[in-house]
Protein backbone atom coordinates (compact mmCIF):
# COMPACT_ATOMS: atom_id res chain seq x y z
CA UNK A 1 0.00 0.00 0.00
CA UNK A 2 1.26 3.61 -0.90
CA UNK A 3 0.28 6.09 1.75
CA UNK A 4 2.02 9.20 0.36
CA UNK A 5 -0.35 9.25 -2.38
CA UNK A 6 -3.56 7.47 -0.78
CA UNK A 7 -5.59 10.19 -0.44
CA UNK A 8 -5.26 10.77 -4.05
CA UNK A 9 -6.88 7.51 -4.75
CA UNK A 10 -8.52 6.32 -1.62
CA UNK A 11 -8.03 2.88 -0.45
CA UNK A 12 -7.51 3.13 2.71
CA UNK A 13 -10.40 1.10 3.75
CA UNK A 14 -12.26 -2.17 2.36
CA UNK A 15 -14.53 -0.44 0.20
CA UNK A 16 -11.41 1.56 -1.79
CA UNK A 17 -13.67 4.05 -3.13
CA UNK A 18 -10.67 5.83 -5.03
CA UNK A 19 -12.03 9.58 -4.07
CA UNK A 20 -9.50 12.18 -4.49
CA UNK A 21 -10.00 13.35 -1.29
CA UNK A 22 -7.38 16.57 -1.94
CA UNK A 23 -11.05 17.57 -3.35
CA UNK A 24 -13.32 15.42 -2.53
CA UNK A 25 -15.23 13.47 0.49
CA UNK A 26 -14.64 9.51 0.32
CA UNK A 27 -17.20 7.11 0.96
CA UNK A 28 -16.16 7.83 5.08
CA UNK A 29 -17.24 11.24 4.63
CA UNK A 30 -13.54 13.18 5.02
CA UNK A 31 -11.47 14.81 2.91
CA UNK A 32 -7.37 14.93 3.19
CA UNK A 33 -7.20 17.41 6.41
CA UNK A 34 -7.37 15.42 9.75
CA UNK A 35 -10.50 16.12 11.74
CA UNK A 36 -11.55 15.50 15.14
CA UNK A 37 -13.86 16.24 17.70
CA UNK A 38 -12.20 15.25 21.59
CA UNK A 39 -8.76 14.33 22.99
CA UNK A 40 -9.20 13.65 26.90
CA UNK A 41 -9.06 10.75 29.27
CA UNK A 42 -11.58 7.97 29.35
CA UNK A 43 -12.72 5.72 31.88
CA UNK A 44 -14.53 3.57 30.00
CA UNK A 45 -12.93 1.39 27.95
CA UNK A 46 -11.76 -2.01 29.83
CA UNK A 47 -9.89 -1.76 32.93
CA UNK A 48 -6.84 -2.80 31.25
CA UNK A 49 -6.83 0.28 29.03
CA UNK A 50 -8.57 2.55 31.27
CA UNK A 51 -6.93 1.66 33.98
CA UNK A 52 -7.25 4.08 36.97
CA UNK A 53 -6.01 7.30 35.59
CA UNK A 54 -7.69 6.91 32.17
CA UNK A 55 -7.26 6.18 28.11
CA UNK A 56 -6.14 8.96 26.28
CA UNK A 57 -8.29 8.39 23.56
CA UNK A 58 -8.43 10.76 20.28
CA UNK A 59 -11.70 10.64 18.31
CA UNK A 60 -11.52 11.43 14.58
CA UNK A 61 -13.69 12.42 12.58
CA UNK A 62 -15.38 10.37 9.99
CA UNK A 63 -16.03 6.48 9.55
CA UNK A 64 -15.59 3.88 6.97
CA UNK A 65 -18.53 1.95 8.15
CA UNK A 66 -22.08 3.65 8.38
CA UNK A 67 -23.75 1.81 11.35
CA UNK A 68 -27.22 2.94 11.91
CA UNK A 69 -27.09 2.91 15.70
CA UNK A 70 -23.78 4.79 15.75
CA UNK A 71 -23.47 6.35 19.10
CA UNK A 72 -21.01 8.65 17.76
CA UNK A 73 -23.02 9.49 14.98
CA UNK A 74 -22.83 13.04 15.63
CA UNK A 75 -18.82 12.81 14.68
CA UNK A 76 -18.97 9.55 12.30
CA UNK A 77 -21.79 10.53 10.16
CA UNK A 78 -22.46 14.49 10.58
CA UNK A 79 -19.14 15.95 10.28
CA UNK A 80 -19.04 17.67 13.76
CA UNK A 81 -15.11 18.14 14.64
CA UNK A 82 -12.36 20.70 13.97
CA UNK A 83 -9.80 20.48 11.42
CA UNK A 84 -6.02 19.71 12.26
CA UNK A 85 -2.84 19.76 11.08
CA UNK A 86 0.14 17.21 11.24
CA UNK A 87 2.53 19.06 14.25
CA UNK A 88 -1.47 20.29 16.29
CA UNK A 89 -1.96 16.24 16.39
CA UNK A 90 1.06 15.29 16.98
CA UNK A 91 1.31 17.90 19.92
CA UNK A 92 -2.52 16.67 21.25
CA UNK A 93 -0.67 13.15 21.48
CA UNK A 94 1.89 14.94 23.81
CA UNK A 95 -0.26 16.46 25.63
CA UNK A 96 -2.42 13.26 26.87
CA UNK A 97 0.55 11.70 27.91
CA UNK A 98 1.65 14.45 29.82
CA UNK A 99 -1.97 14.53 31.38
CA UNK A 100 -1.02 11.00 32.55
CA UNK A 101 -2.83 8.87 30.17
CA UNK A 102 -1.92 4.87 30.66
CA UNK A 103 -1.68 4.92 26.38
CA UNK A 104 -2.51 6.79 23.07
CA UNK A 105 -5.19 5.70 22.40
CA UNK A 106 -6.62 6.39 18.51
CA UNK A 107 -10.59 5.94 18.19
CA UNK A 108 -11.56 4.99 14.06
CA UNK A 109 -8.33 7.09 12.43
CA UNK A 110 -8.07 4.79 9.69
CA UNK A 111 -9.41 7.58 7.39
CA UNK A 112 -6.34 9.48 8.53
CA UNK A 113 -3.91 6.99 8.51
CA UNK A 114 -1.03 8.83 6.27
CA UNK A 115 -1.27 11.79 8.92
CA UNK A 116 -1.61 9.32 11.75
CA UNK A 117 1.82 7.75 11.08
CA UNK A 118 3.52 11.07 10.39
CA UNK A 119 2.46 12.84 13.87
CA UNK A 120 3.47 9.75 15.41
CA UNK A 121 6.76 9.91 13.78
CA UNK A 122 7.26 13.51 15.25
CA UNK A 123 6.59 12.44 18.84
CA UNK A 124 7.69 8.72 18.51
CA UNK A 125 11.37 9.64 20.70
CA UNK A 126 8.80 11.34 23.16
CA UNK A 127 5.99 8.78 23.52
CA UNK A 128 6.63 6.44 26.33
CA UNK A 129 2.95 5.01 25.88
CA UNK A 130 1.57 2.08 24.08
CA UNK A 131 -0.55 3.15 20.47
CA UNK A 132 -4.01 1.88 20.83
CA UNK A 133 -5.53 1.48 17.61
CA UNK A 134 -9.18 1.12 18.59
CA UNK A 135 -11.73 1.03 15.47
CA UNK A 136 -14.65 -1.03 13.90
CA UNK A 137 -12.96 -4.00 12.40
CA UNK A 138 -13.19 -3.36 8.78
CA UNK A 139 -10.33 -3.09 7.75
CA UNK A 140 -7.81 -4.35 4.85
CA UNK A 141 -5.19 -6.95 5.75
CA UNK A 142 -2.58 -4.38 3.73
CA UNK A 143 -2.82 -1.09 6.16
CA UNK A 144 -2.62 -3.41 9.46
CA UNK A 145 0.79 -4.46 8.20
CA UNK A 146 1.18 -0.64 7.28
CA UNK A 147 0.64 0.06 11.54
CA UNK A 148 3.45 -2.78 12.26
CA UNK A 149 5.90 -0.41 13.97
CA UNK A 150 3.27 2.17 15.11
CA UNK A 151 0.30 0.39 17.14
CA UNK A 152 0.78 -1.98 20.28
CA UNK A 153 -2.53 -2.73 21.21
CA UNK A 154 -5.44 -3.52 18.89
CA UNK A 155 -8.61 -2.95 19.89
CA UNK A 156 -11.35 -3.88 16.99
CA UNK A 157 -14.78 -4.68 16.93
CA UNK A 158 -15.98 -7.18 15.23
CA UNK A 159 -19.84 -6.42 14.77
CA UNK A 160 -21.67 -9.44 12.63
CA UNK A 161 -20.99 -13.07 11.01
CA UNK A 162 -24.08 -12.06 8.79
CA UNK A 163 -23.11 -10.83 5.72
CA UNK A 164 -26.89 -9.36 5.76
CA UNK A 165 -26.84 -8.45 8.77
CA UNK A 166 -24.04 -6.32 8.15
CA UNK A 167 -25.50 -5.01 5.03
CA UNK A 168 -28.84 -3.76 6.77
CA UNK A 169 -27.19 -2.45 9.51
CA UNK A 170 -23.57 -0.77 8.70
CA UNK A 171 -23.73 -1.06 4.39
CA UNK A 172 -20.79 -3.30 4.28
CA UNK A 173 -21.97 -6.60 2.90
CA UNK A 174 -18.64 -8.23 3.10
CA UNK A 175 -17.97 -7.13 6.62
CA UNK A 176 -17.41 -10.40 8.05
CA UNK A 177 -14.71 -11.43 5.35
CA UNK A 178 -12.35 -8.26 5.96
CA UNK A 179 -12.69 -7.97 9.90
CA UNK A 180 -11.97 -11.57 10.30
CA UNK A 181 -8.56 -11.46 7.97
CA UNK A 182 -7.81 -7.95 9.51
CA UNK A 183 -8.20 -9.55 13.10
CA UNK A 184 -6.29 -12.70 12.42
CA UNK A 185 -3.10 -10.19 10.78
CA UNK A 186 -3.22 -8.35 14.28
CA UNK A 187 -2.93 -11.29 16.39
CA UNK A 188 0.05 -12.58 13.87
CA UNK A 189 1.36 -9.24 14.30
CA UNK A 190 0.93 -8.52 17.81
CA UNK A 191 1.74 -12.04 19.59
CA UNK A 192 0.42 -12.81 23.16
CA UNK A 193 -0.68 -10.34 25.14
CA UNK A 194 1.64 -8.28 27.76
CA UNK A 195 1.06 -6.65 30.89
CA UNK A 196 2.99 -4.12 33.06
CA UNK A 197 4.51 -5.27 35.75
CA UNK A 198 1.39 -4.64 38.36
CA UNK A 199 -0.27 -7.25 35.86
CA UNK A 200 -3.41 -4.39 35.51
CA UNK A 201 -2.69 -2.55 32.25
CA UNK A 202 -2.26 -3.93 29.04
CA UNK A 203 0.76 -2.90 26.87
CA UNK A 204 0.29 -4.98 24.16
CA UNK A 205 -1.84 -7.53 22.59
CA UNK A 206 -5.46 -7.84 20.82
CA UNK A 207 -8.79 -7.36 22.38
CA UNK A 208 -11.86 -8.00 20.60
CA UNK A 209 -15.06 -6.08 21.05
CA UNK A 210 -18.50 -7.66 20.20
CA UNK A 211 -21.26 -5.54 21.53
CA UNK A 212 -24.82 -7.97 21.34
CA UNK A 213 -27.75 -6.96 19.17
CA UNK A 214 -31.32 -7.39 19.86
CA UNK A 215 -32.76 -10.32 17.80
CA UNK A 216 -28.95 -11.04 16.79
CA UNK A 217 -27.82 -13.41 19.77
CA UNK A 218 -27.41 -16.17 17.39
CA UNK A 219 -25.29 -14.34 14.81
CA UNK A 220 -23.06 -13.46 18.40
CA UNK A 221 -22.97 -16.92 19.10
CA UNK A 222 -21.60 -17.96 15.57
CA UNK A 223 -18.84 -15.32 15.80
CA UNK A 224 -17.83 -17.18 18.92
CA UNK A 225 -17.49 -20.52 17.42
CA UNK A 226 -15.70 -18.65 14.44
CA UNK A 227 -13.10 -17.05 17.19
CA UNK A 228 -12.96 -20.76 19.36
CA UNK A 229 -12.48 -22.79 15.46
CA UNK A 230 -9.97 -20.01 13.85
CA UNK A 231 -8.13 -17.59 16.71
CA UNK A 232 -4.73 -19.07 18.16
CA UNK A 233 -6.19 -19.95 21.81
CA UNK A 234 -4.59 -17.34 24.48
CA UNK A 235 -3.43 -14.74 21.80
CA UNK A 236 -5.94 -12.66 22.69
CA UNK A 237 -8.82 -11.24 24.89
CA UNK A 238 -12.60 -11.32 24.29
CA UNK A 239 -14.86 -7.48 25.37
CA UNK A 240 -18.75 -8.95 25.33
CA UNK A 241 -20.58 -5.88 25.41
CA UNK A 242 -23.98 -5.19 26.21
CA UNK A 243 -24.53 -1.54 25.69
CA UNK A 244 -26.26 -1.52 22.96
CA UNK A 245 -28.54 1.54 22.65
CA UNK A 246 -31.12 2.69 19.95
CA UNK A 247 -28.99 5.73 18.79
CA UNK A 248 -29.37 7.89 15.56
CA UNK A 249 -30.98 5.73 12.88
CA UNK A 250 -32.25 2.76 15.33
CA UNK A 251 -35.72 4.31 14.36
CA UNK A 252 -35.85 2.65 10.97
CA UNK A 253 -35.01 -0.61 11.71
CA UNK A 254 -37.92 -1.79 14.50
CA UNK A 255 -36.06 -5.21 15.13
CA UNK A 256 -33.33 -3.20 16.69
CA UNK A 257 -35.14 -0.03 18.23
CA UNK A 258 -34.89 -1.45 21.60
CA UNK A 259 -32.39 -2.03 24.39
CA UNK A 260 -31.03 -5.86 24.14
CA UNK A 261 -32.50 -8.44 26.81
CA UNK A 262 -30.91 -9.99 29.92
CA UNK A 263 -31.52 -13.04 28.33
CA UNK A 264 -30.26 -12.20 25.06
CA UNK A 265 -26.89 -11.15 26.77
CA UNK A 266 -26.83 -13.76 29.11
CA UNK A 267 -27.47 -16.65 26.17
CA UNK A 268 -24.17 -15.27 24.75
CA UNK A 269 -21.69 -15.21 27.92
CA UNK A 270 -23.34 -18.55 29.06
CA UNK A 271 -21.81 -19.77 25.17
CA UNK A 272 -18.51 -17.88 25.54
CA UNK A 273 -18.02 -19.71 28.78
CA UNK A 274 -19.15 -23.20 27.44
CA UNK A 275 -16.24 -22.42 24.94
CA UNK A 276 -13.88 -21.95 26.98
CA UNK A 277 -13.62 -18.07 26.31
CA UNK A 278 -12.82 -16.65 29.60
CA UNK A 279 -9.95 -14.42 28.80
CA UNK A 280 -11.71 -11.08 28.73
CA UNK A 281 -14.49 -9.02 30.22
CA UNK A 282 -18.19 -8.66 30.20
CA UNK A 283 -20.42 -6.04 31.28
CA UNK A 284 -22.76 -5.35 33.73
CA UNK A 285 -26.17 -4.93 32.23
CA UNK A 286 -26.78 -1.23 33.37
CA UNK A 287 -23.85 -0.17 30.91
CA UNK A 288 -26.30 0.53 28.13
CA UNK A 289 -26.84 4.01 29.24
CA UNK A 290 -26.40 6.99 26.86
CA UNK A 291 -24.01 8.48 29.51
CA UNK A 292 -21.44 6.14 28.42
CA UNK A 293 -20.92 8.10 24.61
CA UNK A 294 -18.17 11.21 25.90
CA UNK A 295 -19.36 14.67 24.87
CA UNK A 296 -17.93 15.48 21.92
CA UNK A 297 -17.52 19.12 22.76
CA UNK A 298 -13.76 19.65 21.26
CA UNK A 299 -11.80 19.03 24.49
CA UNK A 300 -8.59 18.86 24.36
CA UNK A 301 -8.56 20.00 20.44
CA UNK A 302 -9.05 23.62 20.74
Amino acid sequence: MNLKDAYLSCSLCPRSCKADRRVAAGFCGCKDTIKAARAALHHWEEPCISGNQGSGTVFFSGCTLGCCFCQNHSISQEDFGKELTVPRLAQIFLNLQEKGAHNLNLVTGTQYIPSIIEALDLVKPRLSIPVVYNCGGYESTELIRELKEYVDIWLPDLKYYSSSLSSRYSKAADYFDMASKAIKQMISQTGAPEFDSSKTLMKKGVIIRHMVLPGAREDSIRLLHWMKEELPQGMYYISLLSQYTPFYRSMEFPEINRRITSYEYNKVVEEAIRLSLTQGFMQEKSSAKEEYTPPFDLEGIL
